[in-house]
Protein backbone atom coordinates (compact mmCIF):
# COMPACT_ATOMS: atom_id res chain seq x y z
CA UNK A 1 0.00 0.00 0.00
CA UNK A 2 1.43 3.51 -0.77
CA UNK A 3 -0.58 6.50 0.83
CA UNK A 4 0.95 9.96 0.14
CA UNK A 5 -0.40 12.35 2.63
CA UNK A 6 -2.65 12.72 5.94
CA UNK A 7 -5.85 12.28 4.36
CA UNK A 8 -5.23 9.29 2.74
CA UNK A 9 -3.38 7.67 5.79
CA UNK A 10 -6.61 7.62 7.77
CA UNK A 11 -8.58 6.12 4.72
CA UNK A 12 -6.24 3.43 4.30
CA UNK A 13 -6.27 2.95 7.93
CA UNK A 14 -10.14 2.25 7.81
CA UNK A 15 -9.61 0.03 5.22
CA UNK A 16 -6.84 -1.94 6.86
CA UNK A 17 -8.78 -2.39 9.81
CA UNK A 18 -11.73 -4.14 7.39
CA UNK A 19 -9.48 -6.41 5.81
CA UNK A 20 -7.77 -7.65 8.90
CA UNK A 21 -11.71 -8.53 10.04
CA UNK A 22 -11.57 -11.27 7.03
CA UNK A 23 -8.13 -11.75 6.90
CA UNK A 24 -6.12 -11.55 10.41
CA UNK A 25 -2.71 -12.97 9.64
CA UNK A 26 -2.48 -10.33 6.46
CA UNK A 27 0.95 -8.22 6.24
CA UNK A 28 0.60 -4.70 5.07
CA UNK A 29 3.77 -2.65 3.56
CA UNK A 30 4.53 -0.08 1.68
CA UNK A 31 4.63 4.08 2.72
CA UNK A 32 2.03 5.34 4.97
CA UNK A 33 1.39 7.41 8.01
CA UNK A 34 1.43 7.12 11.88
CA UNK A 35 -2.12 5.46 11.72
CA UNK A 36 -1.71 3.05 9.05
CA UNK A 37 1.13 2.21 11.62
CA UNK A 38 -1.32 2.17 14.38
CA UNK A 39 -2.70 -0.52 12.82
CA UNK A 40 0.29 -2.96 12.18
CA UNK A 41 1.41 -0.90 8.99
CA UNK A 42 5.29 -1.17 7.78
CA UNK A 43 6.14 2.10 6.17
CA UNK A 44 9.39 1.48 4.19
CA UNK A 45 9.64 5.84 4.08
CA UNK A 46 8.56 8.34 5.48
CA UNK A 47 5.03 9.47 4.59
CA UNK A 48 6.08 13.03 4.36
CA UNK A 49 8.16 12.50 1.98
CA UNK A 50 5.50 11.91 -0.68
CA UNK A 51 3.54 14.94 0.93
CA UNK A 52 4.29 17.91 -2.08
CA UNK A 53 1.63 19.43 -4.31
CA UNK A 54 1.79 21.23 -7.23
CA UNK A 55 4.06 21.11 -10.19
CA UNK A 56 6.67 23.47 -9.05
CA UNK A 57 6.88 21.59 -5.71
CA UNK A 58 6.67 18.41 -7.05
CA UNK A 59 9.61 19.62 -10.00
CA UNK A 60 11.83 20.36 -7.39
CA UNK A 61 11.02 16.87 -5.44
CA UNK A 62 11.38 15.18 -8.68
CA UNK A 63 14.32 13.24 -8.42
CA UNK A 64 13.69 12.02 -4.61
CA UNK A 65 10.49 10.80 -5.47
CA UNK A 66 11.52 9.20 -8.76
CA UNK A 67 13.65 6.87 -6.85
CA UNK A 68 11.63 6.20 -3.82
CA UNK A 69 9.35 5.05 -6.85
CA UNK A 70 11.70 2.72 -8.79
CA UNK A 71 13.08 1.46 -5.61
CA UNK A 72 9.49 0.77 -4.46
CA UNK A 73 8.65 -1.17 -7.72
CA UNK A 74 11.27 -2.81 -7.61
CA UNK A 75 10.97 -4.16 -4.07
CA UNK A 76 7.05 -5.07 -4.98
CA UNK A 77 7.80 -6.91 -7.95
CA UNK A 78 10.24 -8.75 -6.08
CA UNK A 79 8.82 -9.57 -3.54
CA UNK A 80 4.94 -10.60 -5.09
CA UNK A 81 2.19 -9.51 -2.66
CA UNK A 82 -0.92 -10.36 -3.39
CA UNK A 83 -2.38 -7.04 -4.42
CA UNK A 84 -0.79 -3.47 -4.64
CA UNK A 85 -3.55 -0.78 -3.05
CA UNK A 86 -2.66 3.14 -4.30
CA UNK A 87 -4.41 5.25 -2.03
CA UNK A 88 -4.51 8.82 -3.26
CA UNK A 89 -1.49 10.02 -5.11
CA UNK A 90 -2.72 9.44 -8.48
CA UNK A 91 0.79 10.74 -9.75
CA UNK A 92 2.76 8.45 -7.81
CA UNK A 93 0.43 5.55 -7.35
CA UNK A 94 -0.66 4.99 -11.51
CA UNK A 95 2.66 4.25 -12.35
CA UNK A 96 3.44 1.75 -9.42
CA UNK A 97 0.43 0.11 -10.70
CA UNK A 98 0.96 -0.42 -14.04
CA UNK A 99 4.42 -1.91 -13.22
CA UNK A 100 2.32 -4.12 -10.76
CA UNK A 101 -0.17 -4.88 -13.15
CA UNK A 102 2.40 -5.85 -15.98
CA UNK A 103 4.07 -8.21 -13.96
CA UNK A 104 0.45 -10.28 -13.03
CA UNK A 105 0.03 -7.78 -9.63
CA UNK A 106 -3.88 -6.38 -9.04
CA UNK A 107 -3.39 -3.20 -8.86
CA UNK A 108 -6.32 -1.09 -7.26
CA UNK A 109 -6.62 2.32 -6.94
CA UNK A 110 -8.46 3.68 -3.69
CA UNK A 111 -9.58 7.25 -4.12
CA UNK A 112 -10.79 8.22 -7.91
CA UNK A 113 -8.35 11.19 -9.22
CA UNK A 114 -10.03 14.39 -10.13
CA UNK A 115 -11.15 13.44 -13.71
CA UNK A 116 -14.41 15.23 -12.75
CA UNK A 117 -12.56 18.04 -12.22
CA UNK A 118 -9.43 18.47 -14.68
CA UNK A 119 -7.44 16.01 -17.13
CA UNK A 120 -10.11 13.87 -18.35
CA UNK A 121 -7.56 12.08 -20.48
CA UNK A 122 -5.80 10.57 -17.82
CA UNK A 123 -8.65 8.06 -17.48
CA UNK A 124 -6.77 6.23 -20.51
CA UNK A 125 -3.78 6.09 -18.57
CA UNK A 126 -5.34 5.09 -15.83
CA UNK A 127 -7.53 2.18 -17.47
CA UNK A 128 -3.93 0.63 -18.89
CA UNK A 129 -2.35 0.62 -15.13
CA UNK A 130 -5.38 -0.31 -12.24
CA UNK A 131 -6.91 -3.43 -11.87
CA UNK A 132 -9.58 -2.34 -9.97
CA UNK A 133 -10.45 1.47 -9.16
CA UNK A 134 -12.39 2.68 -5.62
CA UNK A 135 -14.92 5.72 -6.26
CA UNK A 136 -15.86 7.40 -2.83
CA UNK A 137 -18.01 9.94 -4.91
CA UNK A 138 -21.12 8.91 -7.07
CA UNK A 139 -20.76 10.66 -9.74
CA UNK A 140 -17.10 9.01 -11.04
CA UNK A 141 -18.53 5.37 -11.08
CA UNK A 142 -19.84 6.03 -14.48
CA UNK A 143 -17.01 7.74 -15.94
CA UNK A 144 -15.45 4.16 -15.80
CA UNK A 145 -17.94 1.88 -16.65
CA UNK A 146 -17.97 3.93 -19.91
CA UNK A 147 -14.04 3.40 -20.01
CA UNK A 148 -14.40 -0.29 -19.14
CA UNK A 149 -12.28 0.01 -16.24
CA UNK A 150 -13.34 -1.84 -13.12
CA UNK A 151 -14.86 0.16 -10.15
CA UNK A 152 -16.80 0.16 -7.39
CA UNK A 153 -18.62 3.39 -5.74
CA UNK A 154 -17.61 2.45 -1.93
CA UNK A 155 -19.28 5.92 -0.61
CA UNK A 156 -16.55 7.78 1.86
CA UNK A 157 -15.29 6.37 5.05
CA UNK A 158 -15.68 9.89 6.69
CA UNK A 159 -19.52 9.91 6.20
CA UNK A 160 -19.33 7.03 8.34
CA UNK A 161 -17.19 8.11 11.03
CA UNK A 162 -18.83 11.49 11.42
CA UNK A 163 -22.70 11.14 13.32
CA UNK A 164 -25.15 12.45 11.32
CA UNK A 165 -26.09 14.76 14.68
CA UNK A 166 -23.99 17.89 15.82
CA UNK A 167 -20.56 17.39 17.73
CA UNK A 168 -20.39 20.97 18.73
CA UNK A 169 -21.13 20.45 22.39
CA UNK A 170 -18.79 17.10 22.67
CA UNK A 171 -16.26 19.01 20.79
CA UNK A 172 -16.54 22.18 23.00
CA UNK A 173 -16.40 20.14 25.91
CA UNK A 174 -13.70 18.13 24.91
CA UNK A 175 -11.73 21.39 24.22
CA UNK A 176 -12.85 23.08 27.53
CA UNK A 177 -14.82 25.85 25.52
CA UNK A 178 -17.36 27.54 26.55
CA UNK A 179 -20.95 27.07 24.71
CA UNK A 180 -21.03 30.81 24.37
CA UNK A 181 -17.63 31.65 23.30
CA UNK A 182 -16.92 32.83 19.67
CA UNK A 183 -14.30 30.24 18.27
CA UNK A 184 -13.16 30.19 14.50
CA UNK A 185 -11.06 27.57 13.18
CA UNK A 186 -8.33 27.64 10.81
CA UNK A 187 -7.35 24.45 8.76
CA UNK A 188 -3.84 25.87 6.73
CA UNK A 189 -3.68 21.97 5.41
CA UNK A 190 -1.35 18.86 6.14
CA UNK A 191 1.50 19.48 3.95
CA UNK A 192 4.47 21.88 4.55
CA UNK A 193 4.17 23.08 1.13
CA UNK A 194 0.20 24.48 2.25
CA UNK A 195 1.87 26.32 4.82
CA UNK A 196 4.21 27.81 2.71
CA UNK A 197 1.98 29.53 0.87
CA UNK A 198 -0.43 30.11 3.04
CA UNK A 199 0.57 30.60 6.42
CA UNK A 200 1.04 34.50 6.65
CA UNK A 201 -2.36 34.98 4.94
CA UNK A 202 -4.00 32.69 7.53
CA UNK A 203 -2.25 34.64 10.59
CA UNK A 204 -3.16 38.05 8.85
CA UNK A 205 -6.85 36.94 8.75
CA UNK A 206 -6.56 35.84 12.38
CA UNK A 207 -5.41 39.67 13.21
CA UNK A 208 -8.41 40.89 11.39
CA UNK A 209 -10.98 38.94 12.63
CA UNK A 210 -9.79 39.55 16.50
CA UNK A 211 -10.18 43.42 15.42
CA UNK A 212 -13.69 42.96 14.30
CA UNK A 213 -14.77 40.04 17.00
CA UNK A 214 -12.53 40.74 20.16
CA UNK A 215 -13.29 38.52 22.28
CA UNK A 216 -13.22 35.40 19.88
CA UNK A 217 -10.29 33.02 19.48
CA UNK A 218 -8.97 30.80 16.85
CA UNK A 219 -8.28 26.81 16.94
CA UNK A 220 -5.71 26.19 14.74
CA UNK A 221 -5.13 22.55 14.41
CA UNK A 222 -1.71 20.71 12.70
CA UNK A 223 -1.04 17.64 11.61
CA UNK A 224 2.94 17.41 11.83
CA UNK A 225 5.48 19.47 13.94
CA UNK A 226 7.09 20.86 10.95
CA UNK A 227 3.70 21.94 9.62
CA UNK A 228 3.29 24.05 12.85
CA UNK A 229 6.68 25.36 12.88
CA UNK A 230 6.07 26.71 9.34
CA UNK A 231 2.87 28.99 11.09
CA UNK A 232 4.76 29.64 14.67
CA UNK A 233 7.56 31.60 12.23
CA UNK A 234 4.72 33.08 10.49
CA UNK A 235 3.50 34.81 13.69
CA UNK A 236 6.47 35.96 14.79
CA UNK A 237 7.53 37.66 11.13
CA UNK A 238 3.76 39.32 11.28
CA UNK A 239 4.79 39.90 15.26
CA UNK A 240 1.07 38.45 16.13
CA UNK A 241 2.54 36.33 18.95
CA UNK A 242 0.11 37.68 21.22
CA UNK A 243 -3.00 36.59 18.57
CA UNK A 244 -5.65 34.30 20.95
CA UNK A 245 -4.79 31.69 18.60
CA UNK A 246 -4.98 28.16 20.02
CA UNK A 247 -2.55 25.71 18.07
CA UNK A 248 -3.31 21.86 18.50
CA UNK A 249 -1.47 18.87 17.59
CA UNK A 250 -4.56 16.98 15.50
CA UNK A 251 -7.81 17.41 17.14
CA UNK A 252 -8.88 18.85 13.45
CA UNK A 253 -12.57 17.66 13.80
CA UNK A 254 -12.51 19.03 17.08
CA UNK A 255 -11.90 22.10 15.71
CA UNK A 256 -14.57 22.08 13.00
CA UNK A 257 -17.08 20.72 15.82
CA UNK A 258 -16.76 23.58 17.95
CA UNK A 259 -16.20 26.53 15.27
CA UNK A 260 -18.58 29.19 14.60
CA UNK A 261 -16.80 29.13 11.52
CA UNK A 262 -13.36 27.96 9.95
CA UNK A 263 -11.02 28.87 7.19
CA UNK A 264 -10.18 25.78 5.43
CA UNK A 265 -7.69 24.81 2.83
CA UNK A 266 -9.13 23.16 -0.57
CA UNK A 267 -8.94 19.37 0.05
CA UNK A 268 -10.16 17.06 1.84
CA UNK A 269 -10.41 19.39 4.99
CA UNK A 270 -13.72 20.79 3.23
CA UNK A 271 -15.54 17.78 3.31
CA UNK A 272 -14.74 17.22 7.04
CA UNK A 273 -16.00 20.49 7.50
CA UNK A 274 -19.39 19.59 5.45
CA UNK A 275 -19.97 16.67 7.27
CA UNK A 276 -18.99 18.38 10.90
CA UNK A 277 -21.75 20.94 9.99
CA UNK A 278 -19.06 23.61 10.21
CA UNK A 279 -20.42 26.77 8.21
CA UNK A 280 -16.64 27.74 6.25
CA UNK A 281 -14.93 29.49 3.61
CA UNK A 282 -12.67 27.58 1.26
CA UNK A 283 -9.28 29.22 0.22
CA UNK A 284 -6.00 28.21 -1.36
CA UNK A 285 -2.23 29.25 -3.45
CA UNK A 286 -0.29 27.45 -4.38
CA UNK A 287 2.84 28.85 -6.77
CA UNK A 288 1.51 31.22 -9.92
CA UNK A 289 3.30 28.54 -12.87
CA UNK A 290 0.91 25.53 -10.88
CA UNK A 291 -1.79 28.01 -10.41
CA UNK A 292 -2.09 29.12 -14.30
CA UNK A 293 -1.73 25.47 -15.44
CA UNK A 294 -4.47 24.13 -12.77
CA UNK A 295 -6.93 26.98 -14.02
CA UNK A 296 -6.53 26.34 -17.51
CA UNK A 297 -7.42 22.43 -17.12
CA UNK A 298 -9.99 22.66 -14.40
CA UNK A 299 -13.54 21.64 -16.16
CA UNK A 300 -15.78 22.74 -13.02
CA UNK A 301 -16.56 26.28 -11.44
CA UNK A 302 -15.66 24.83 -8.07
CA UNK A 303 -13.05 23.19 -6.22
CA UNK A 304 -14.29 22.34 -2.71
CA UNK A 305 -16.01 19.22 -2.49
CA UNK A 306 -19.25 20.37 -0.97
CA UNK A 307 -19.47 22.47 -3.87
CA UNK A 308 -18.70 19.92 -6.64
CA UNK A 309 -21.21 17.39 -4.52
CA UNK A 310 -24.32 20.19 -4.70
CA UNK A 311 -23.70 21.55 -8.30
CA UNK A 312 -23.58 24.67 -6.57
CA UNK A 313 -21.78 27.64 -4.32
CA UNK A 314 -23.04 26.40 -0.89
CA UNK A 315 -19.40 27.30 0.03
CA UNK A 316 -17.90 30.30 -0.85
CA UNK A 317 -14.41 29.96 -2.43
CA UNK A 318 -11.30 32.49 -2.15
CA UNK A 319 -8.21 31.54 -4.38
CA UNK A 320 -5.07 32.51 -4.99
CA UNK A 321 -4.84 36.49 -5.73
CA UNK A 322 -8.35 36.96 -4.27
CA UNK A 323 -7.54 35.19 -1.60
CA UNK A 324 -5.91 38.49 0.41
CA UNK A 325 -6.06 38.48 4.33
CA UNK A 326 -8.77 41.77 4.41
CA UNK A 327 -11.40 39.48 1.51
CA UNK A 328 -11.22 36.64 4.00
CA UNK A 329 -11.76 38.14 7.24
CA UNK A 330 -14.90 40.03 5.59
CA UNK A 331 -16.39 36.81 4.50
CA UNK A 332 -15.70 34.82 7.76
CA UNK A 333 -16.87 37.70 9.73
CA UNK A 334 -20.21 37.69 7.56
CA UNK A 335 -20.79 34.31 7.70
CA UNK A 336 -20.63 34.10 11.69
CA UNK A 337 -23.17 37.59 11.49
CA UNK A 338 -25.81 35.74 9.06
CA UNK A 339 -27.55 32.89 10.72
CA UNK A 340 -30.36 31.90 7.72
CA UNK A 341 -26.90 31.51 5.32
CA UNK A 342 -25.49 29.12 8.05
CA UNK A 343 -28.75 27.20 8.85
CA UNK A 344 -29.35 27.05 4.72
CA UNK A 345 -25.40 25.81 4.33
CA UNK A 346 -25.70 23.02 7.18
CA UNK A 347 -28.93 21.48 5.49
CA UNK A 348 -26.48 21.20 2.29
CA UNK A 349 -24.13 19.20 4.16
CA UNK A 350 -26.65 17.41 5.97
CA UNK A 351 -27.52 15.97 2.16
CA UNK A 352 -23.97 15.31 1.34
CA UNK A 353 -23.05 13.43 4.18
CA UNK A 354 -26.44 11.18 3.66
CA UNK A 355 -25.64 10.60 0.06
CA UNK A 356 -21.98 9.68 0.98
CA UNK A 357 -22.83 7.13 3.64
CA UNK A 358 -22.22 3.60 2.71
CA UNK A 359 -20.11 1.73 4.75
CA UNK A 360 -17.07 2.68 3.14
CA UNK A 361 -14.16 0.45 4.54
CA UNK A 362 -16.33 -3.02 4.42
CA UNK A 363 -17.34 -2.04 1.03
CA UNK A 364 -14.15 -1.32 -0.31
CA UNK A 365 -13.02 -4.41 1.56
CA UNK A 366 -15.43 -6.41 -0.42
CA UNK A 367 -14.39 -5.10 -3.85
CA UNK A 368 -11.03 -6.07 -2.73
CA UNK A 369 -10.96 -9.55 -1.07
CA UNK A 370 -11.67 -11.41 -4.71
CA UNK A 371 -8.35 -10.60 -5.94
CA UNK A 372 -6.85 -11.40 -2.39
CA UNK A 373 -8.21 -15.05 -2.00
CA UNK A 374 -7.51 -15.57 -5.78
CA UNK A 375 -3.70 -14.85 -4.96
CA UNK A 376 -3.97 -16.81 -2.18
CA UNK A 377 -5.30 -19.75 -4.18
CA UNK A 378 -2.42 -19.68 -6.70
CA UNK A 379 0.43 -18.02 -4.41
CA UNK A 380 2.81 -19.24 -1.77
CA UNK A 381 1.28 -19.13 1.62
CA UNK A 382 3.69 -15.95 2.66
CA UNK A 383 3.15 -14.51 -0.15
CA UNK A 384 -0.62 -14.92 -0.24
CA UNK A 385 -0.41 -12.89 3.25
CA UNK A 386 1.40 -9.74 1.89
CA UNK A 387 -0.67 -6.51 1.22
Amino acid sequence: MVAGEASGDLLASHLMRALKRHLPHARFVGIGGPKMQAEGFESWWPQEKLAVRGYAEVLRHYRELASIRRQLAARIVRERPAAFIGVDAPDFNLWLERKCKAAGIPAIHYVSPSIWAWRGGRIKNIARSVSHMLCLFPFEAPLYEAAQVPVSYVGHPLADVFPLESQRAAARARLGISDDAMVFALLPGSRQSELQYMAQTYVETAGLLMQRFPTARCLVPFATRETREIFETALWRANAQELPVVMLFGHAHDALAACDAALVASGTATLEAALLRAPHVITYKMSPWSWRIMKRMGYQPWVGLPNIMAGRFVVPEILQDEAQPEILAQALGNLVADRTVCTRMRAAFDAVHRSLRRNTAEAAAAAILPYLRRASATAPAQAAEAV
